[in-house]
């Protein structure tokens, strides 16, 4: 099947098709459309995209190798397997990407406040660390679990000079954060810009940060192009909100021959308050600004979730994603918390790359799809963060399953 993947989406209202749009309470609507006016005057001037290169290049580290993980192909036998190492950018994430776009703009509409939600903290690093260079003020909202969980990218915020603040409200974790950020930026509107992290929320967020994004599948269609002289029969990426995956995904969509796969966080299996796979058993709502799939009791009430990796532990996905799965344009499986988790040892194992445990969401499925495919065949797995994060996570499980073993 092919999917028009042009400026016609989102439509001028932000929608793709049934999902998306602009659901924020009034005080809102005036940053939400300057924003967007100002985005899309971005978009079309040379100096704002001179400049973003140039960061990109200079101070990111773009662009980022895809790299032939030999061993893993190997050891799986089927499909040649490339890692999108983002990695290896600064940062250690992807979301240094989205960062840099946005606070350009943030300089360009003379915001000196920048506010994020994060989960497993990259985005908070990420977004801490361009507000330093740029020396504007700083403040992240984060669950108080995330913050137990991911202690060593609070204290790479606090270091960066952001105020790191701990949600304790409802689940304290990413739902909950967003939930602050956009209470902050309702109070602070005139001088704060919000940077959202993922391509979620209203309307131009997630066209707006897709496009930030596809950077990733650009030079990955490069670069395959280069290595394999052909395109890849199979993409891979986590899904949490989504910007990863959709980066990748992006500028792929019209080739009807590549084939792609986003795979949701299955937590402990799929049972309420277990997992946080939107698209098993989720339903049609809206939450934190737009319409999309999401967890939801039959009141409509929002579920609680579960993942071992705290960026994929959220109730609603990109509303991108959920047209694109309507459109069976991609597919969307999930990867539980011990098929992640061995993901992460196998790699580090086997390739010396110790990966994010959301990207090891990924990794599972590959490891499940590859040994299927033919030797011919090419698949591009993204590597969407790197795990030094998640050590000290991933340490503490097996320590307590060994334990329990024992």
């Amino acid at each position: 099947m092919t999917v028009v993947a042009g400026p016609d989406l989102p439509d001028t209202q932000g929608h793709f098709g049934v999902y998306g749009g602009r659901f924020v309470p009034e005080t809102l609507m005036h940053p939400l459309l300057e924003l967007e006016a100002e985005y899309f005057k971005a978009q079309q001037d040379a100096e704002f995209q001179q400049q973003l290169d140039y960061y990109l290049r200079e101070f990111c580290g773009r662009p980022t190798p895809l790299y032939l993980a030999e061993r893993l192909t190997r050891e799986l036998g089927g499909a040649r397997v490339y890692l999108k190492r983002e990695d290896l950018l600064h940062t250690g994430a992807h979301k240094i990407n989205n960062a840099m776009g946005q606070i350009l703009l943030a300089r360009r509409m003379g915001k000196r406040r920048i506010i994020a939600e994060t989960g497993a903290g990259q985005h908070g690093v990420a977004t801490a660390t361009v507000a330093a260079m740029f020396g504007f003020e700083c403040v992240i909202y984060m669950g108080a679990v995330d913050c137990e969980r991911q202690a060593l990218n609070v204290y790479r915020m606090k270091m960066l000079g952001a105020e790191v603040v701990p949600v304790r409200a409802g689940q304290q974790t990413l739902k909950e954060a967003v939930n602050e950020a956009m209470r902050d930026w309702v109070t602070n509107v005139r001088g704060t810009h919000y940077i959202l992290g993922t391509v979620y929320g209203a309307h131009p967020y997630p066209v707006m940060v897709r496009n930030f994004q596809r950077i990733i599948g650009d030079e990955a269609r490069r670069q395959v192009l280069e290595l394999e002289k052909r395109l890849p029969d199979l993409l891979i990426a986590c899904v949490g909100g989504g910007s990863n995956a959709i980066g990748l995904f992006y500028p792929f969509l019209d080739d009807a021959s590549v084939k792609m796969l986003g795979v949701e966080a299955g937590g402990e299996g799929i049972l309420p308050g277990k997992h946080a796979a939107r698209f098993q058993g989720g339903s049609l709502g809206v939450l934190q600004g737009t319409r999309s799939y999401l967890l939801q009791d039959e009141h409509g009430q929002v579920q609680l979730t579960h993942s071992v990796s705290a960026g994929l532990d959220y109730a609603a996905v990109g509303p991108e994603h959920a047209w694109l799965r309507d459109r069976q344009r991609v597919e969307y499986g999930y990867a539980t918390d011990d098929q992640a988790v061995a993901a992460f040892m196998r790699l580090a194992k086997t390739e010396g790359i110790i990966p994010a445990l959301e990207s090891a969401h990924a990794l599972a499925a590959a490891i499940e799809r590859v040994p299927c495919m033919h030797p011919d065949q090419v698949v591009i797995v993204n590597l969407s963060g790197r795990g030094d994060k998640d050590v000290a996570q991933v340490a503490a499980r097996v320590a307590l399953e060994t334990h329990r073993s024992g």
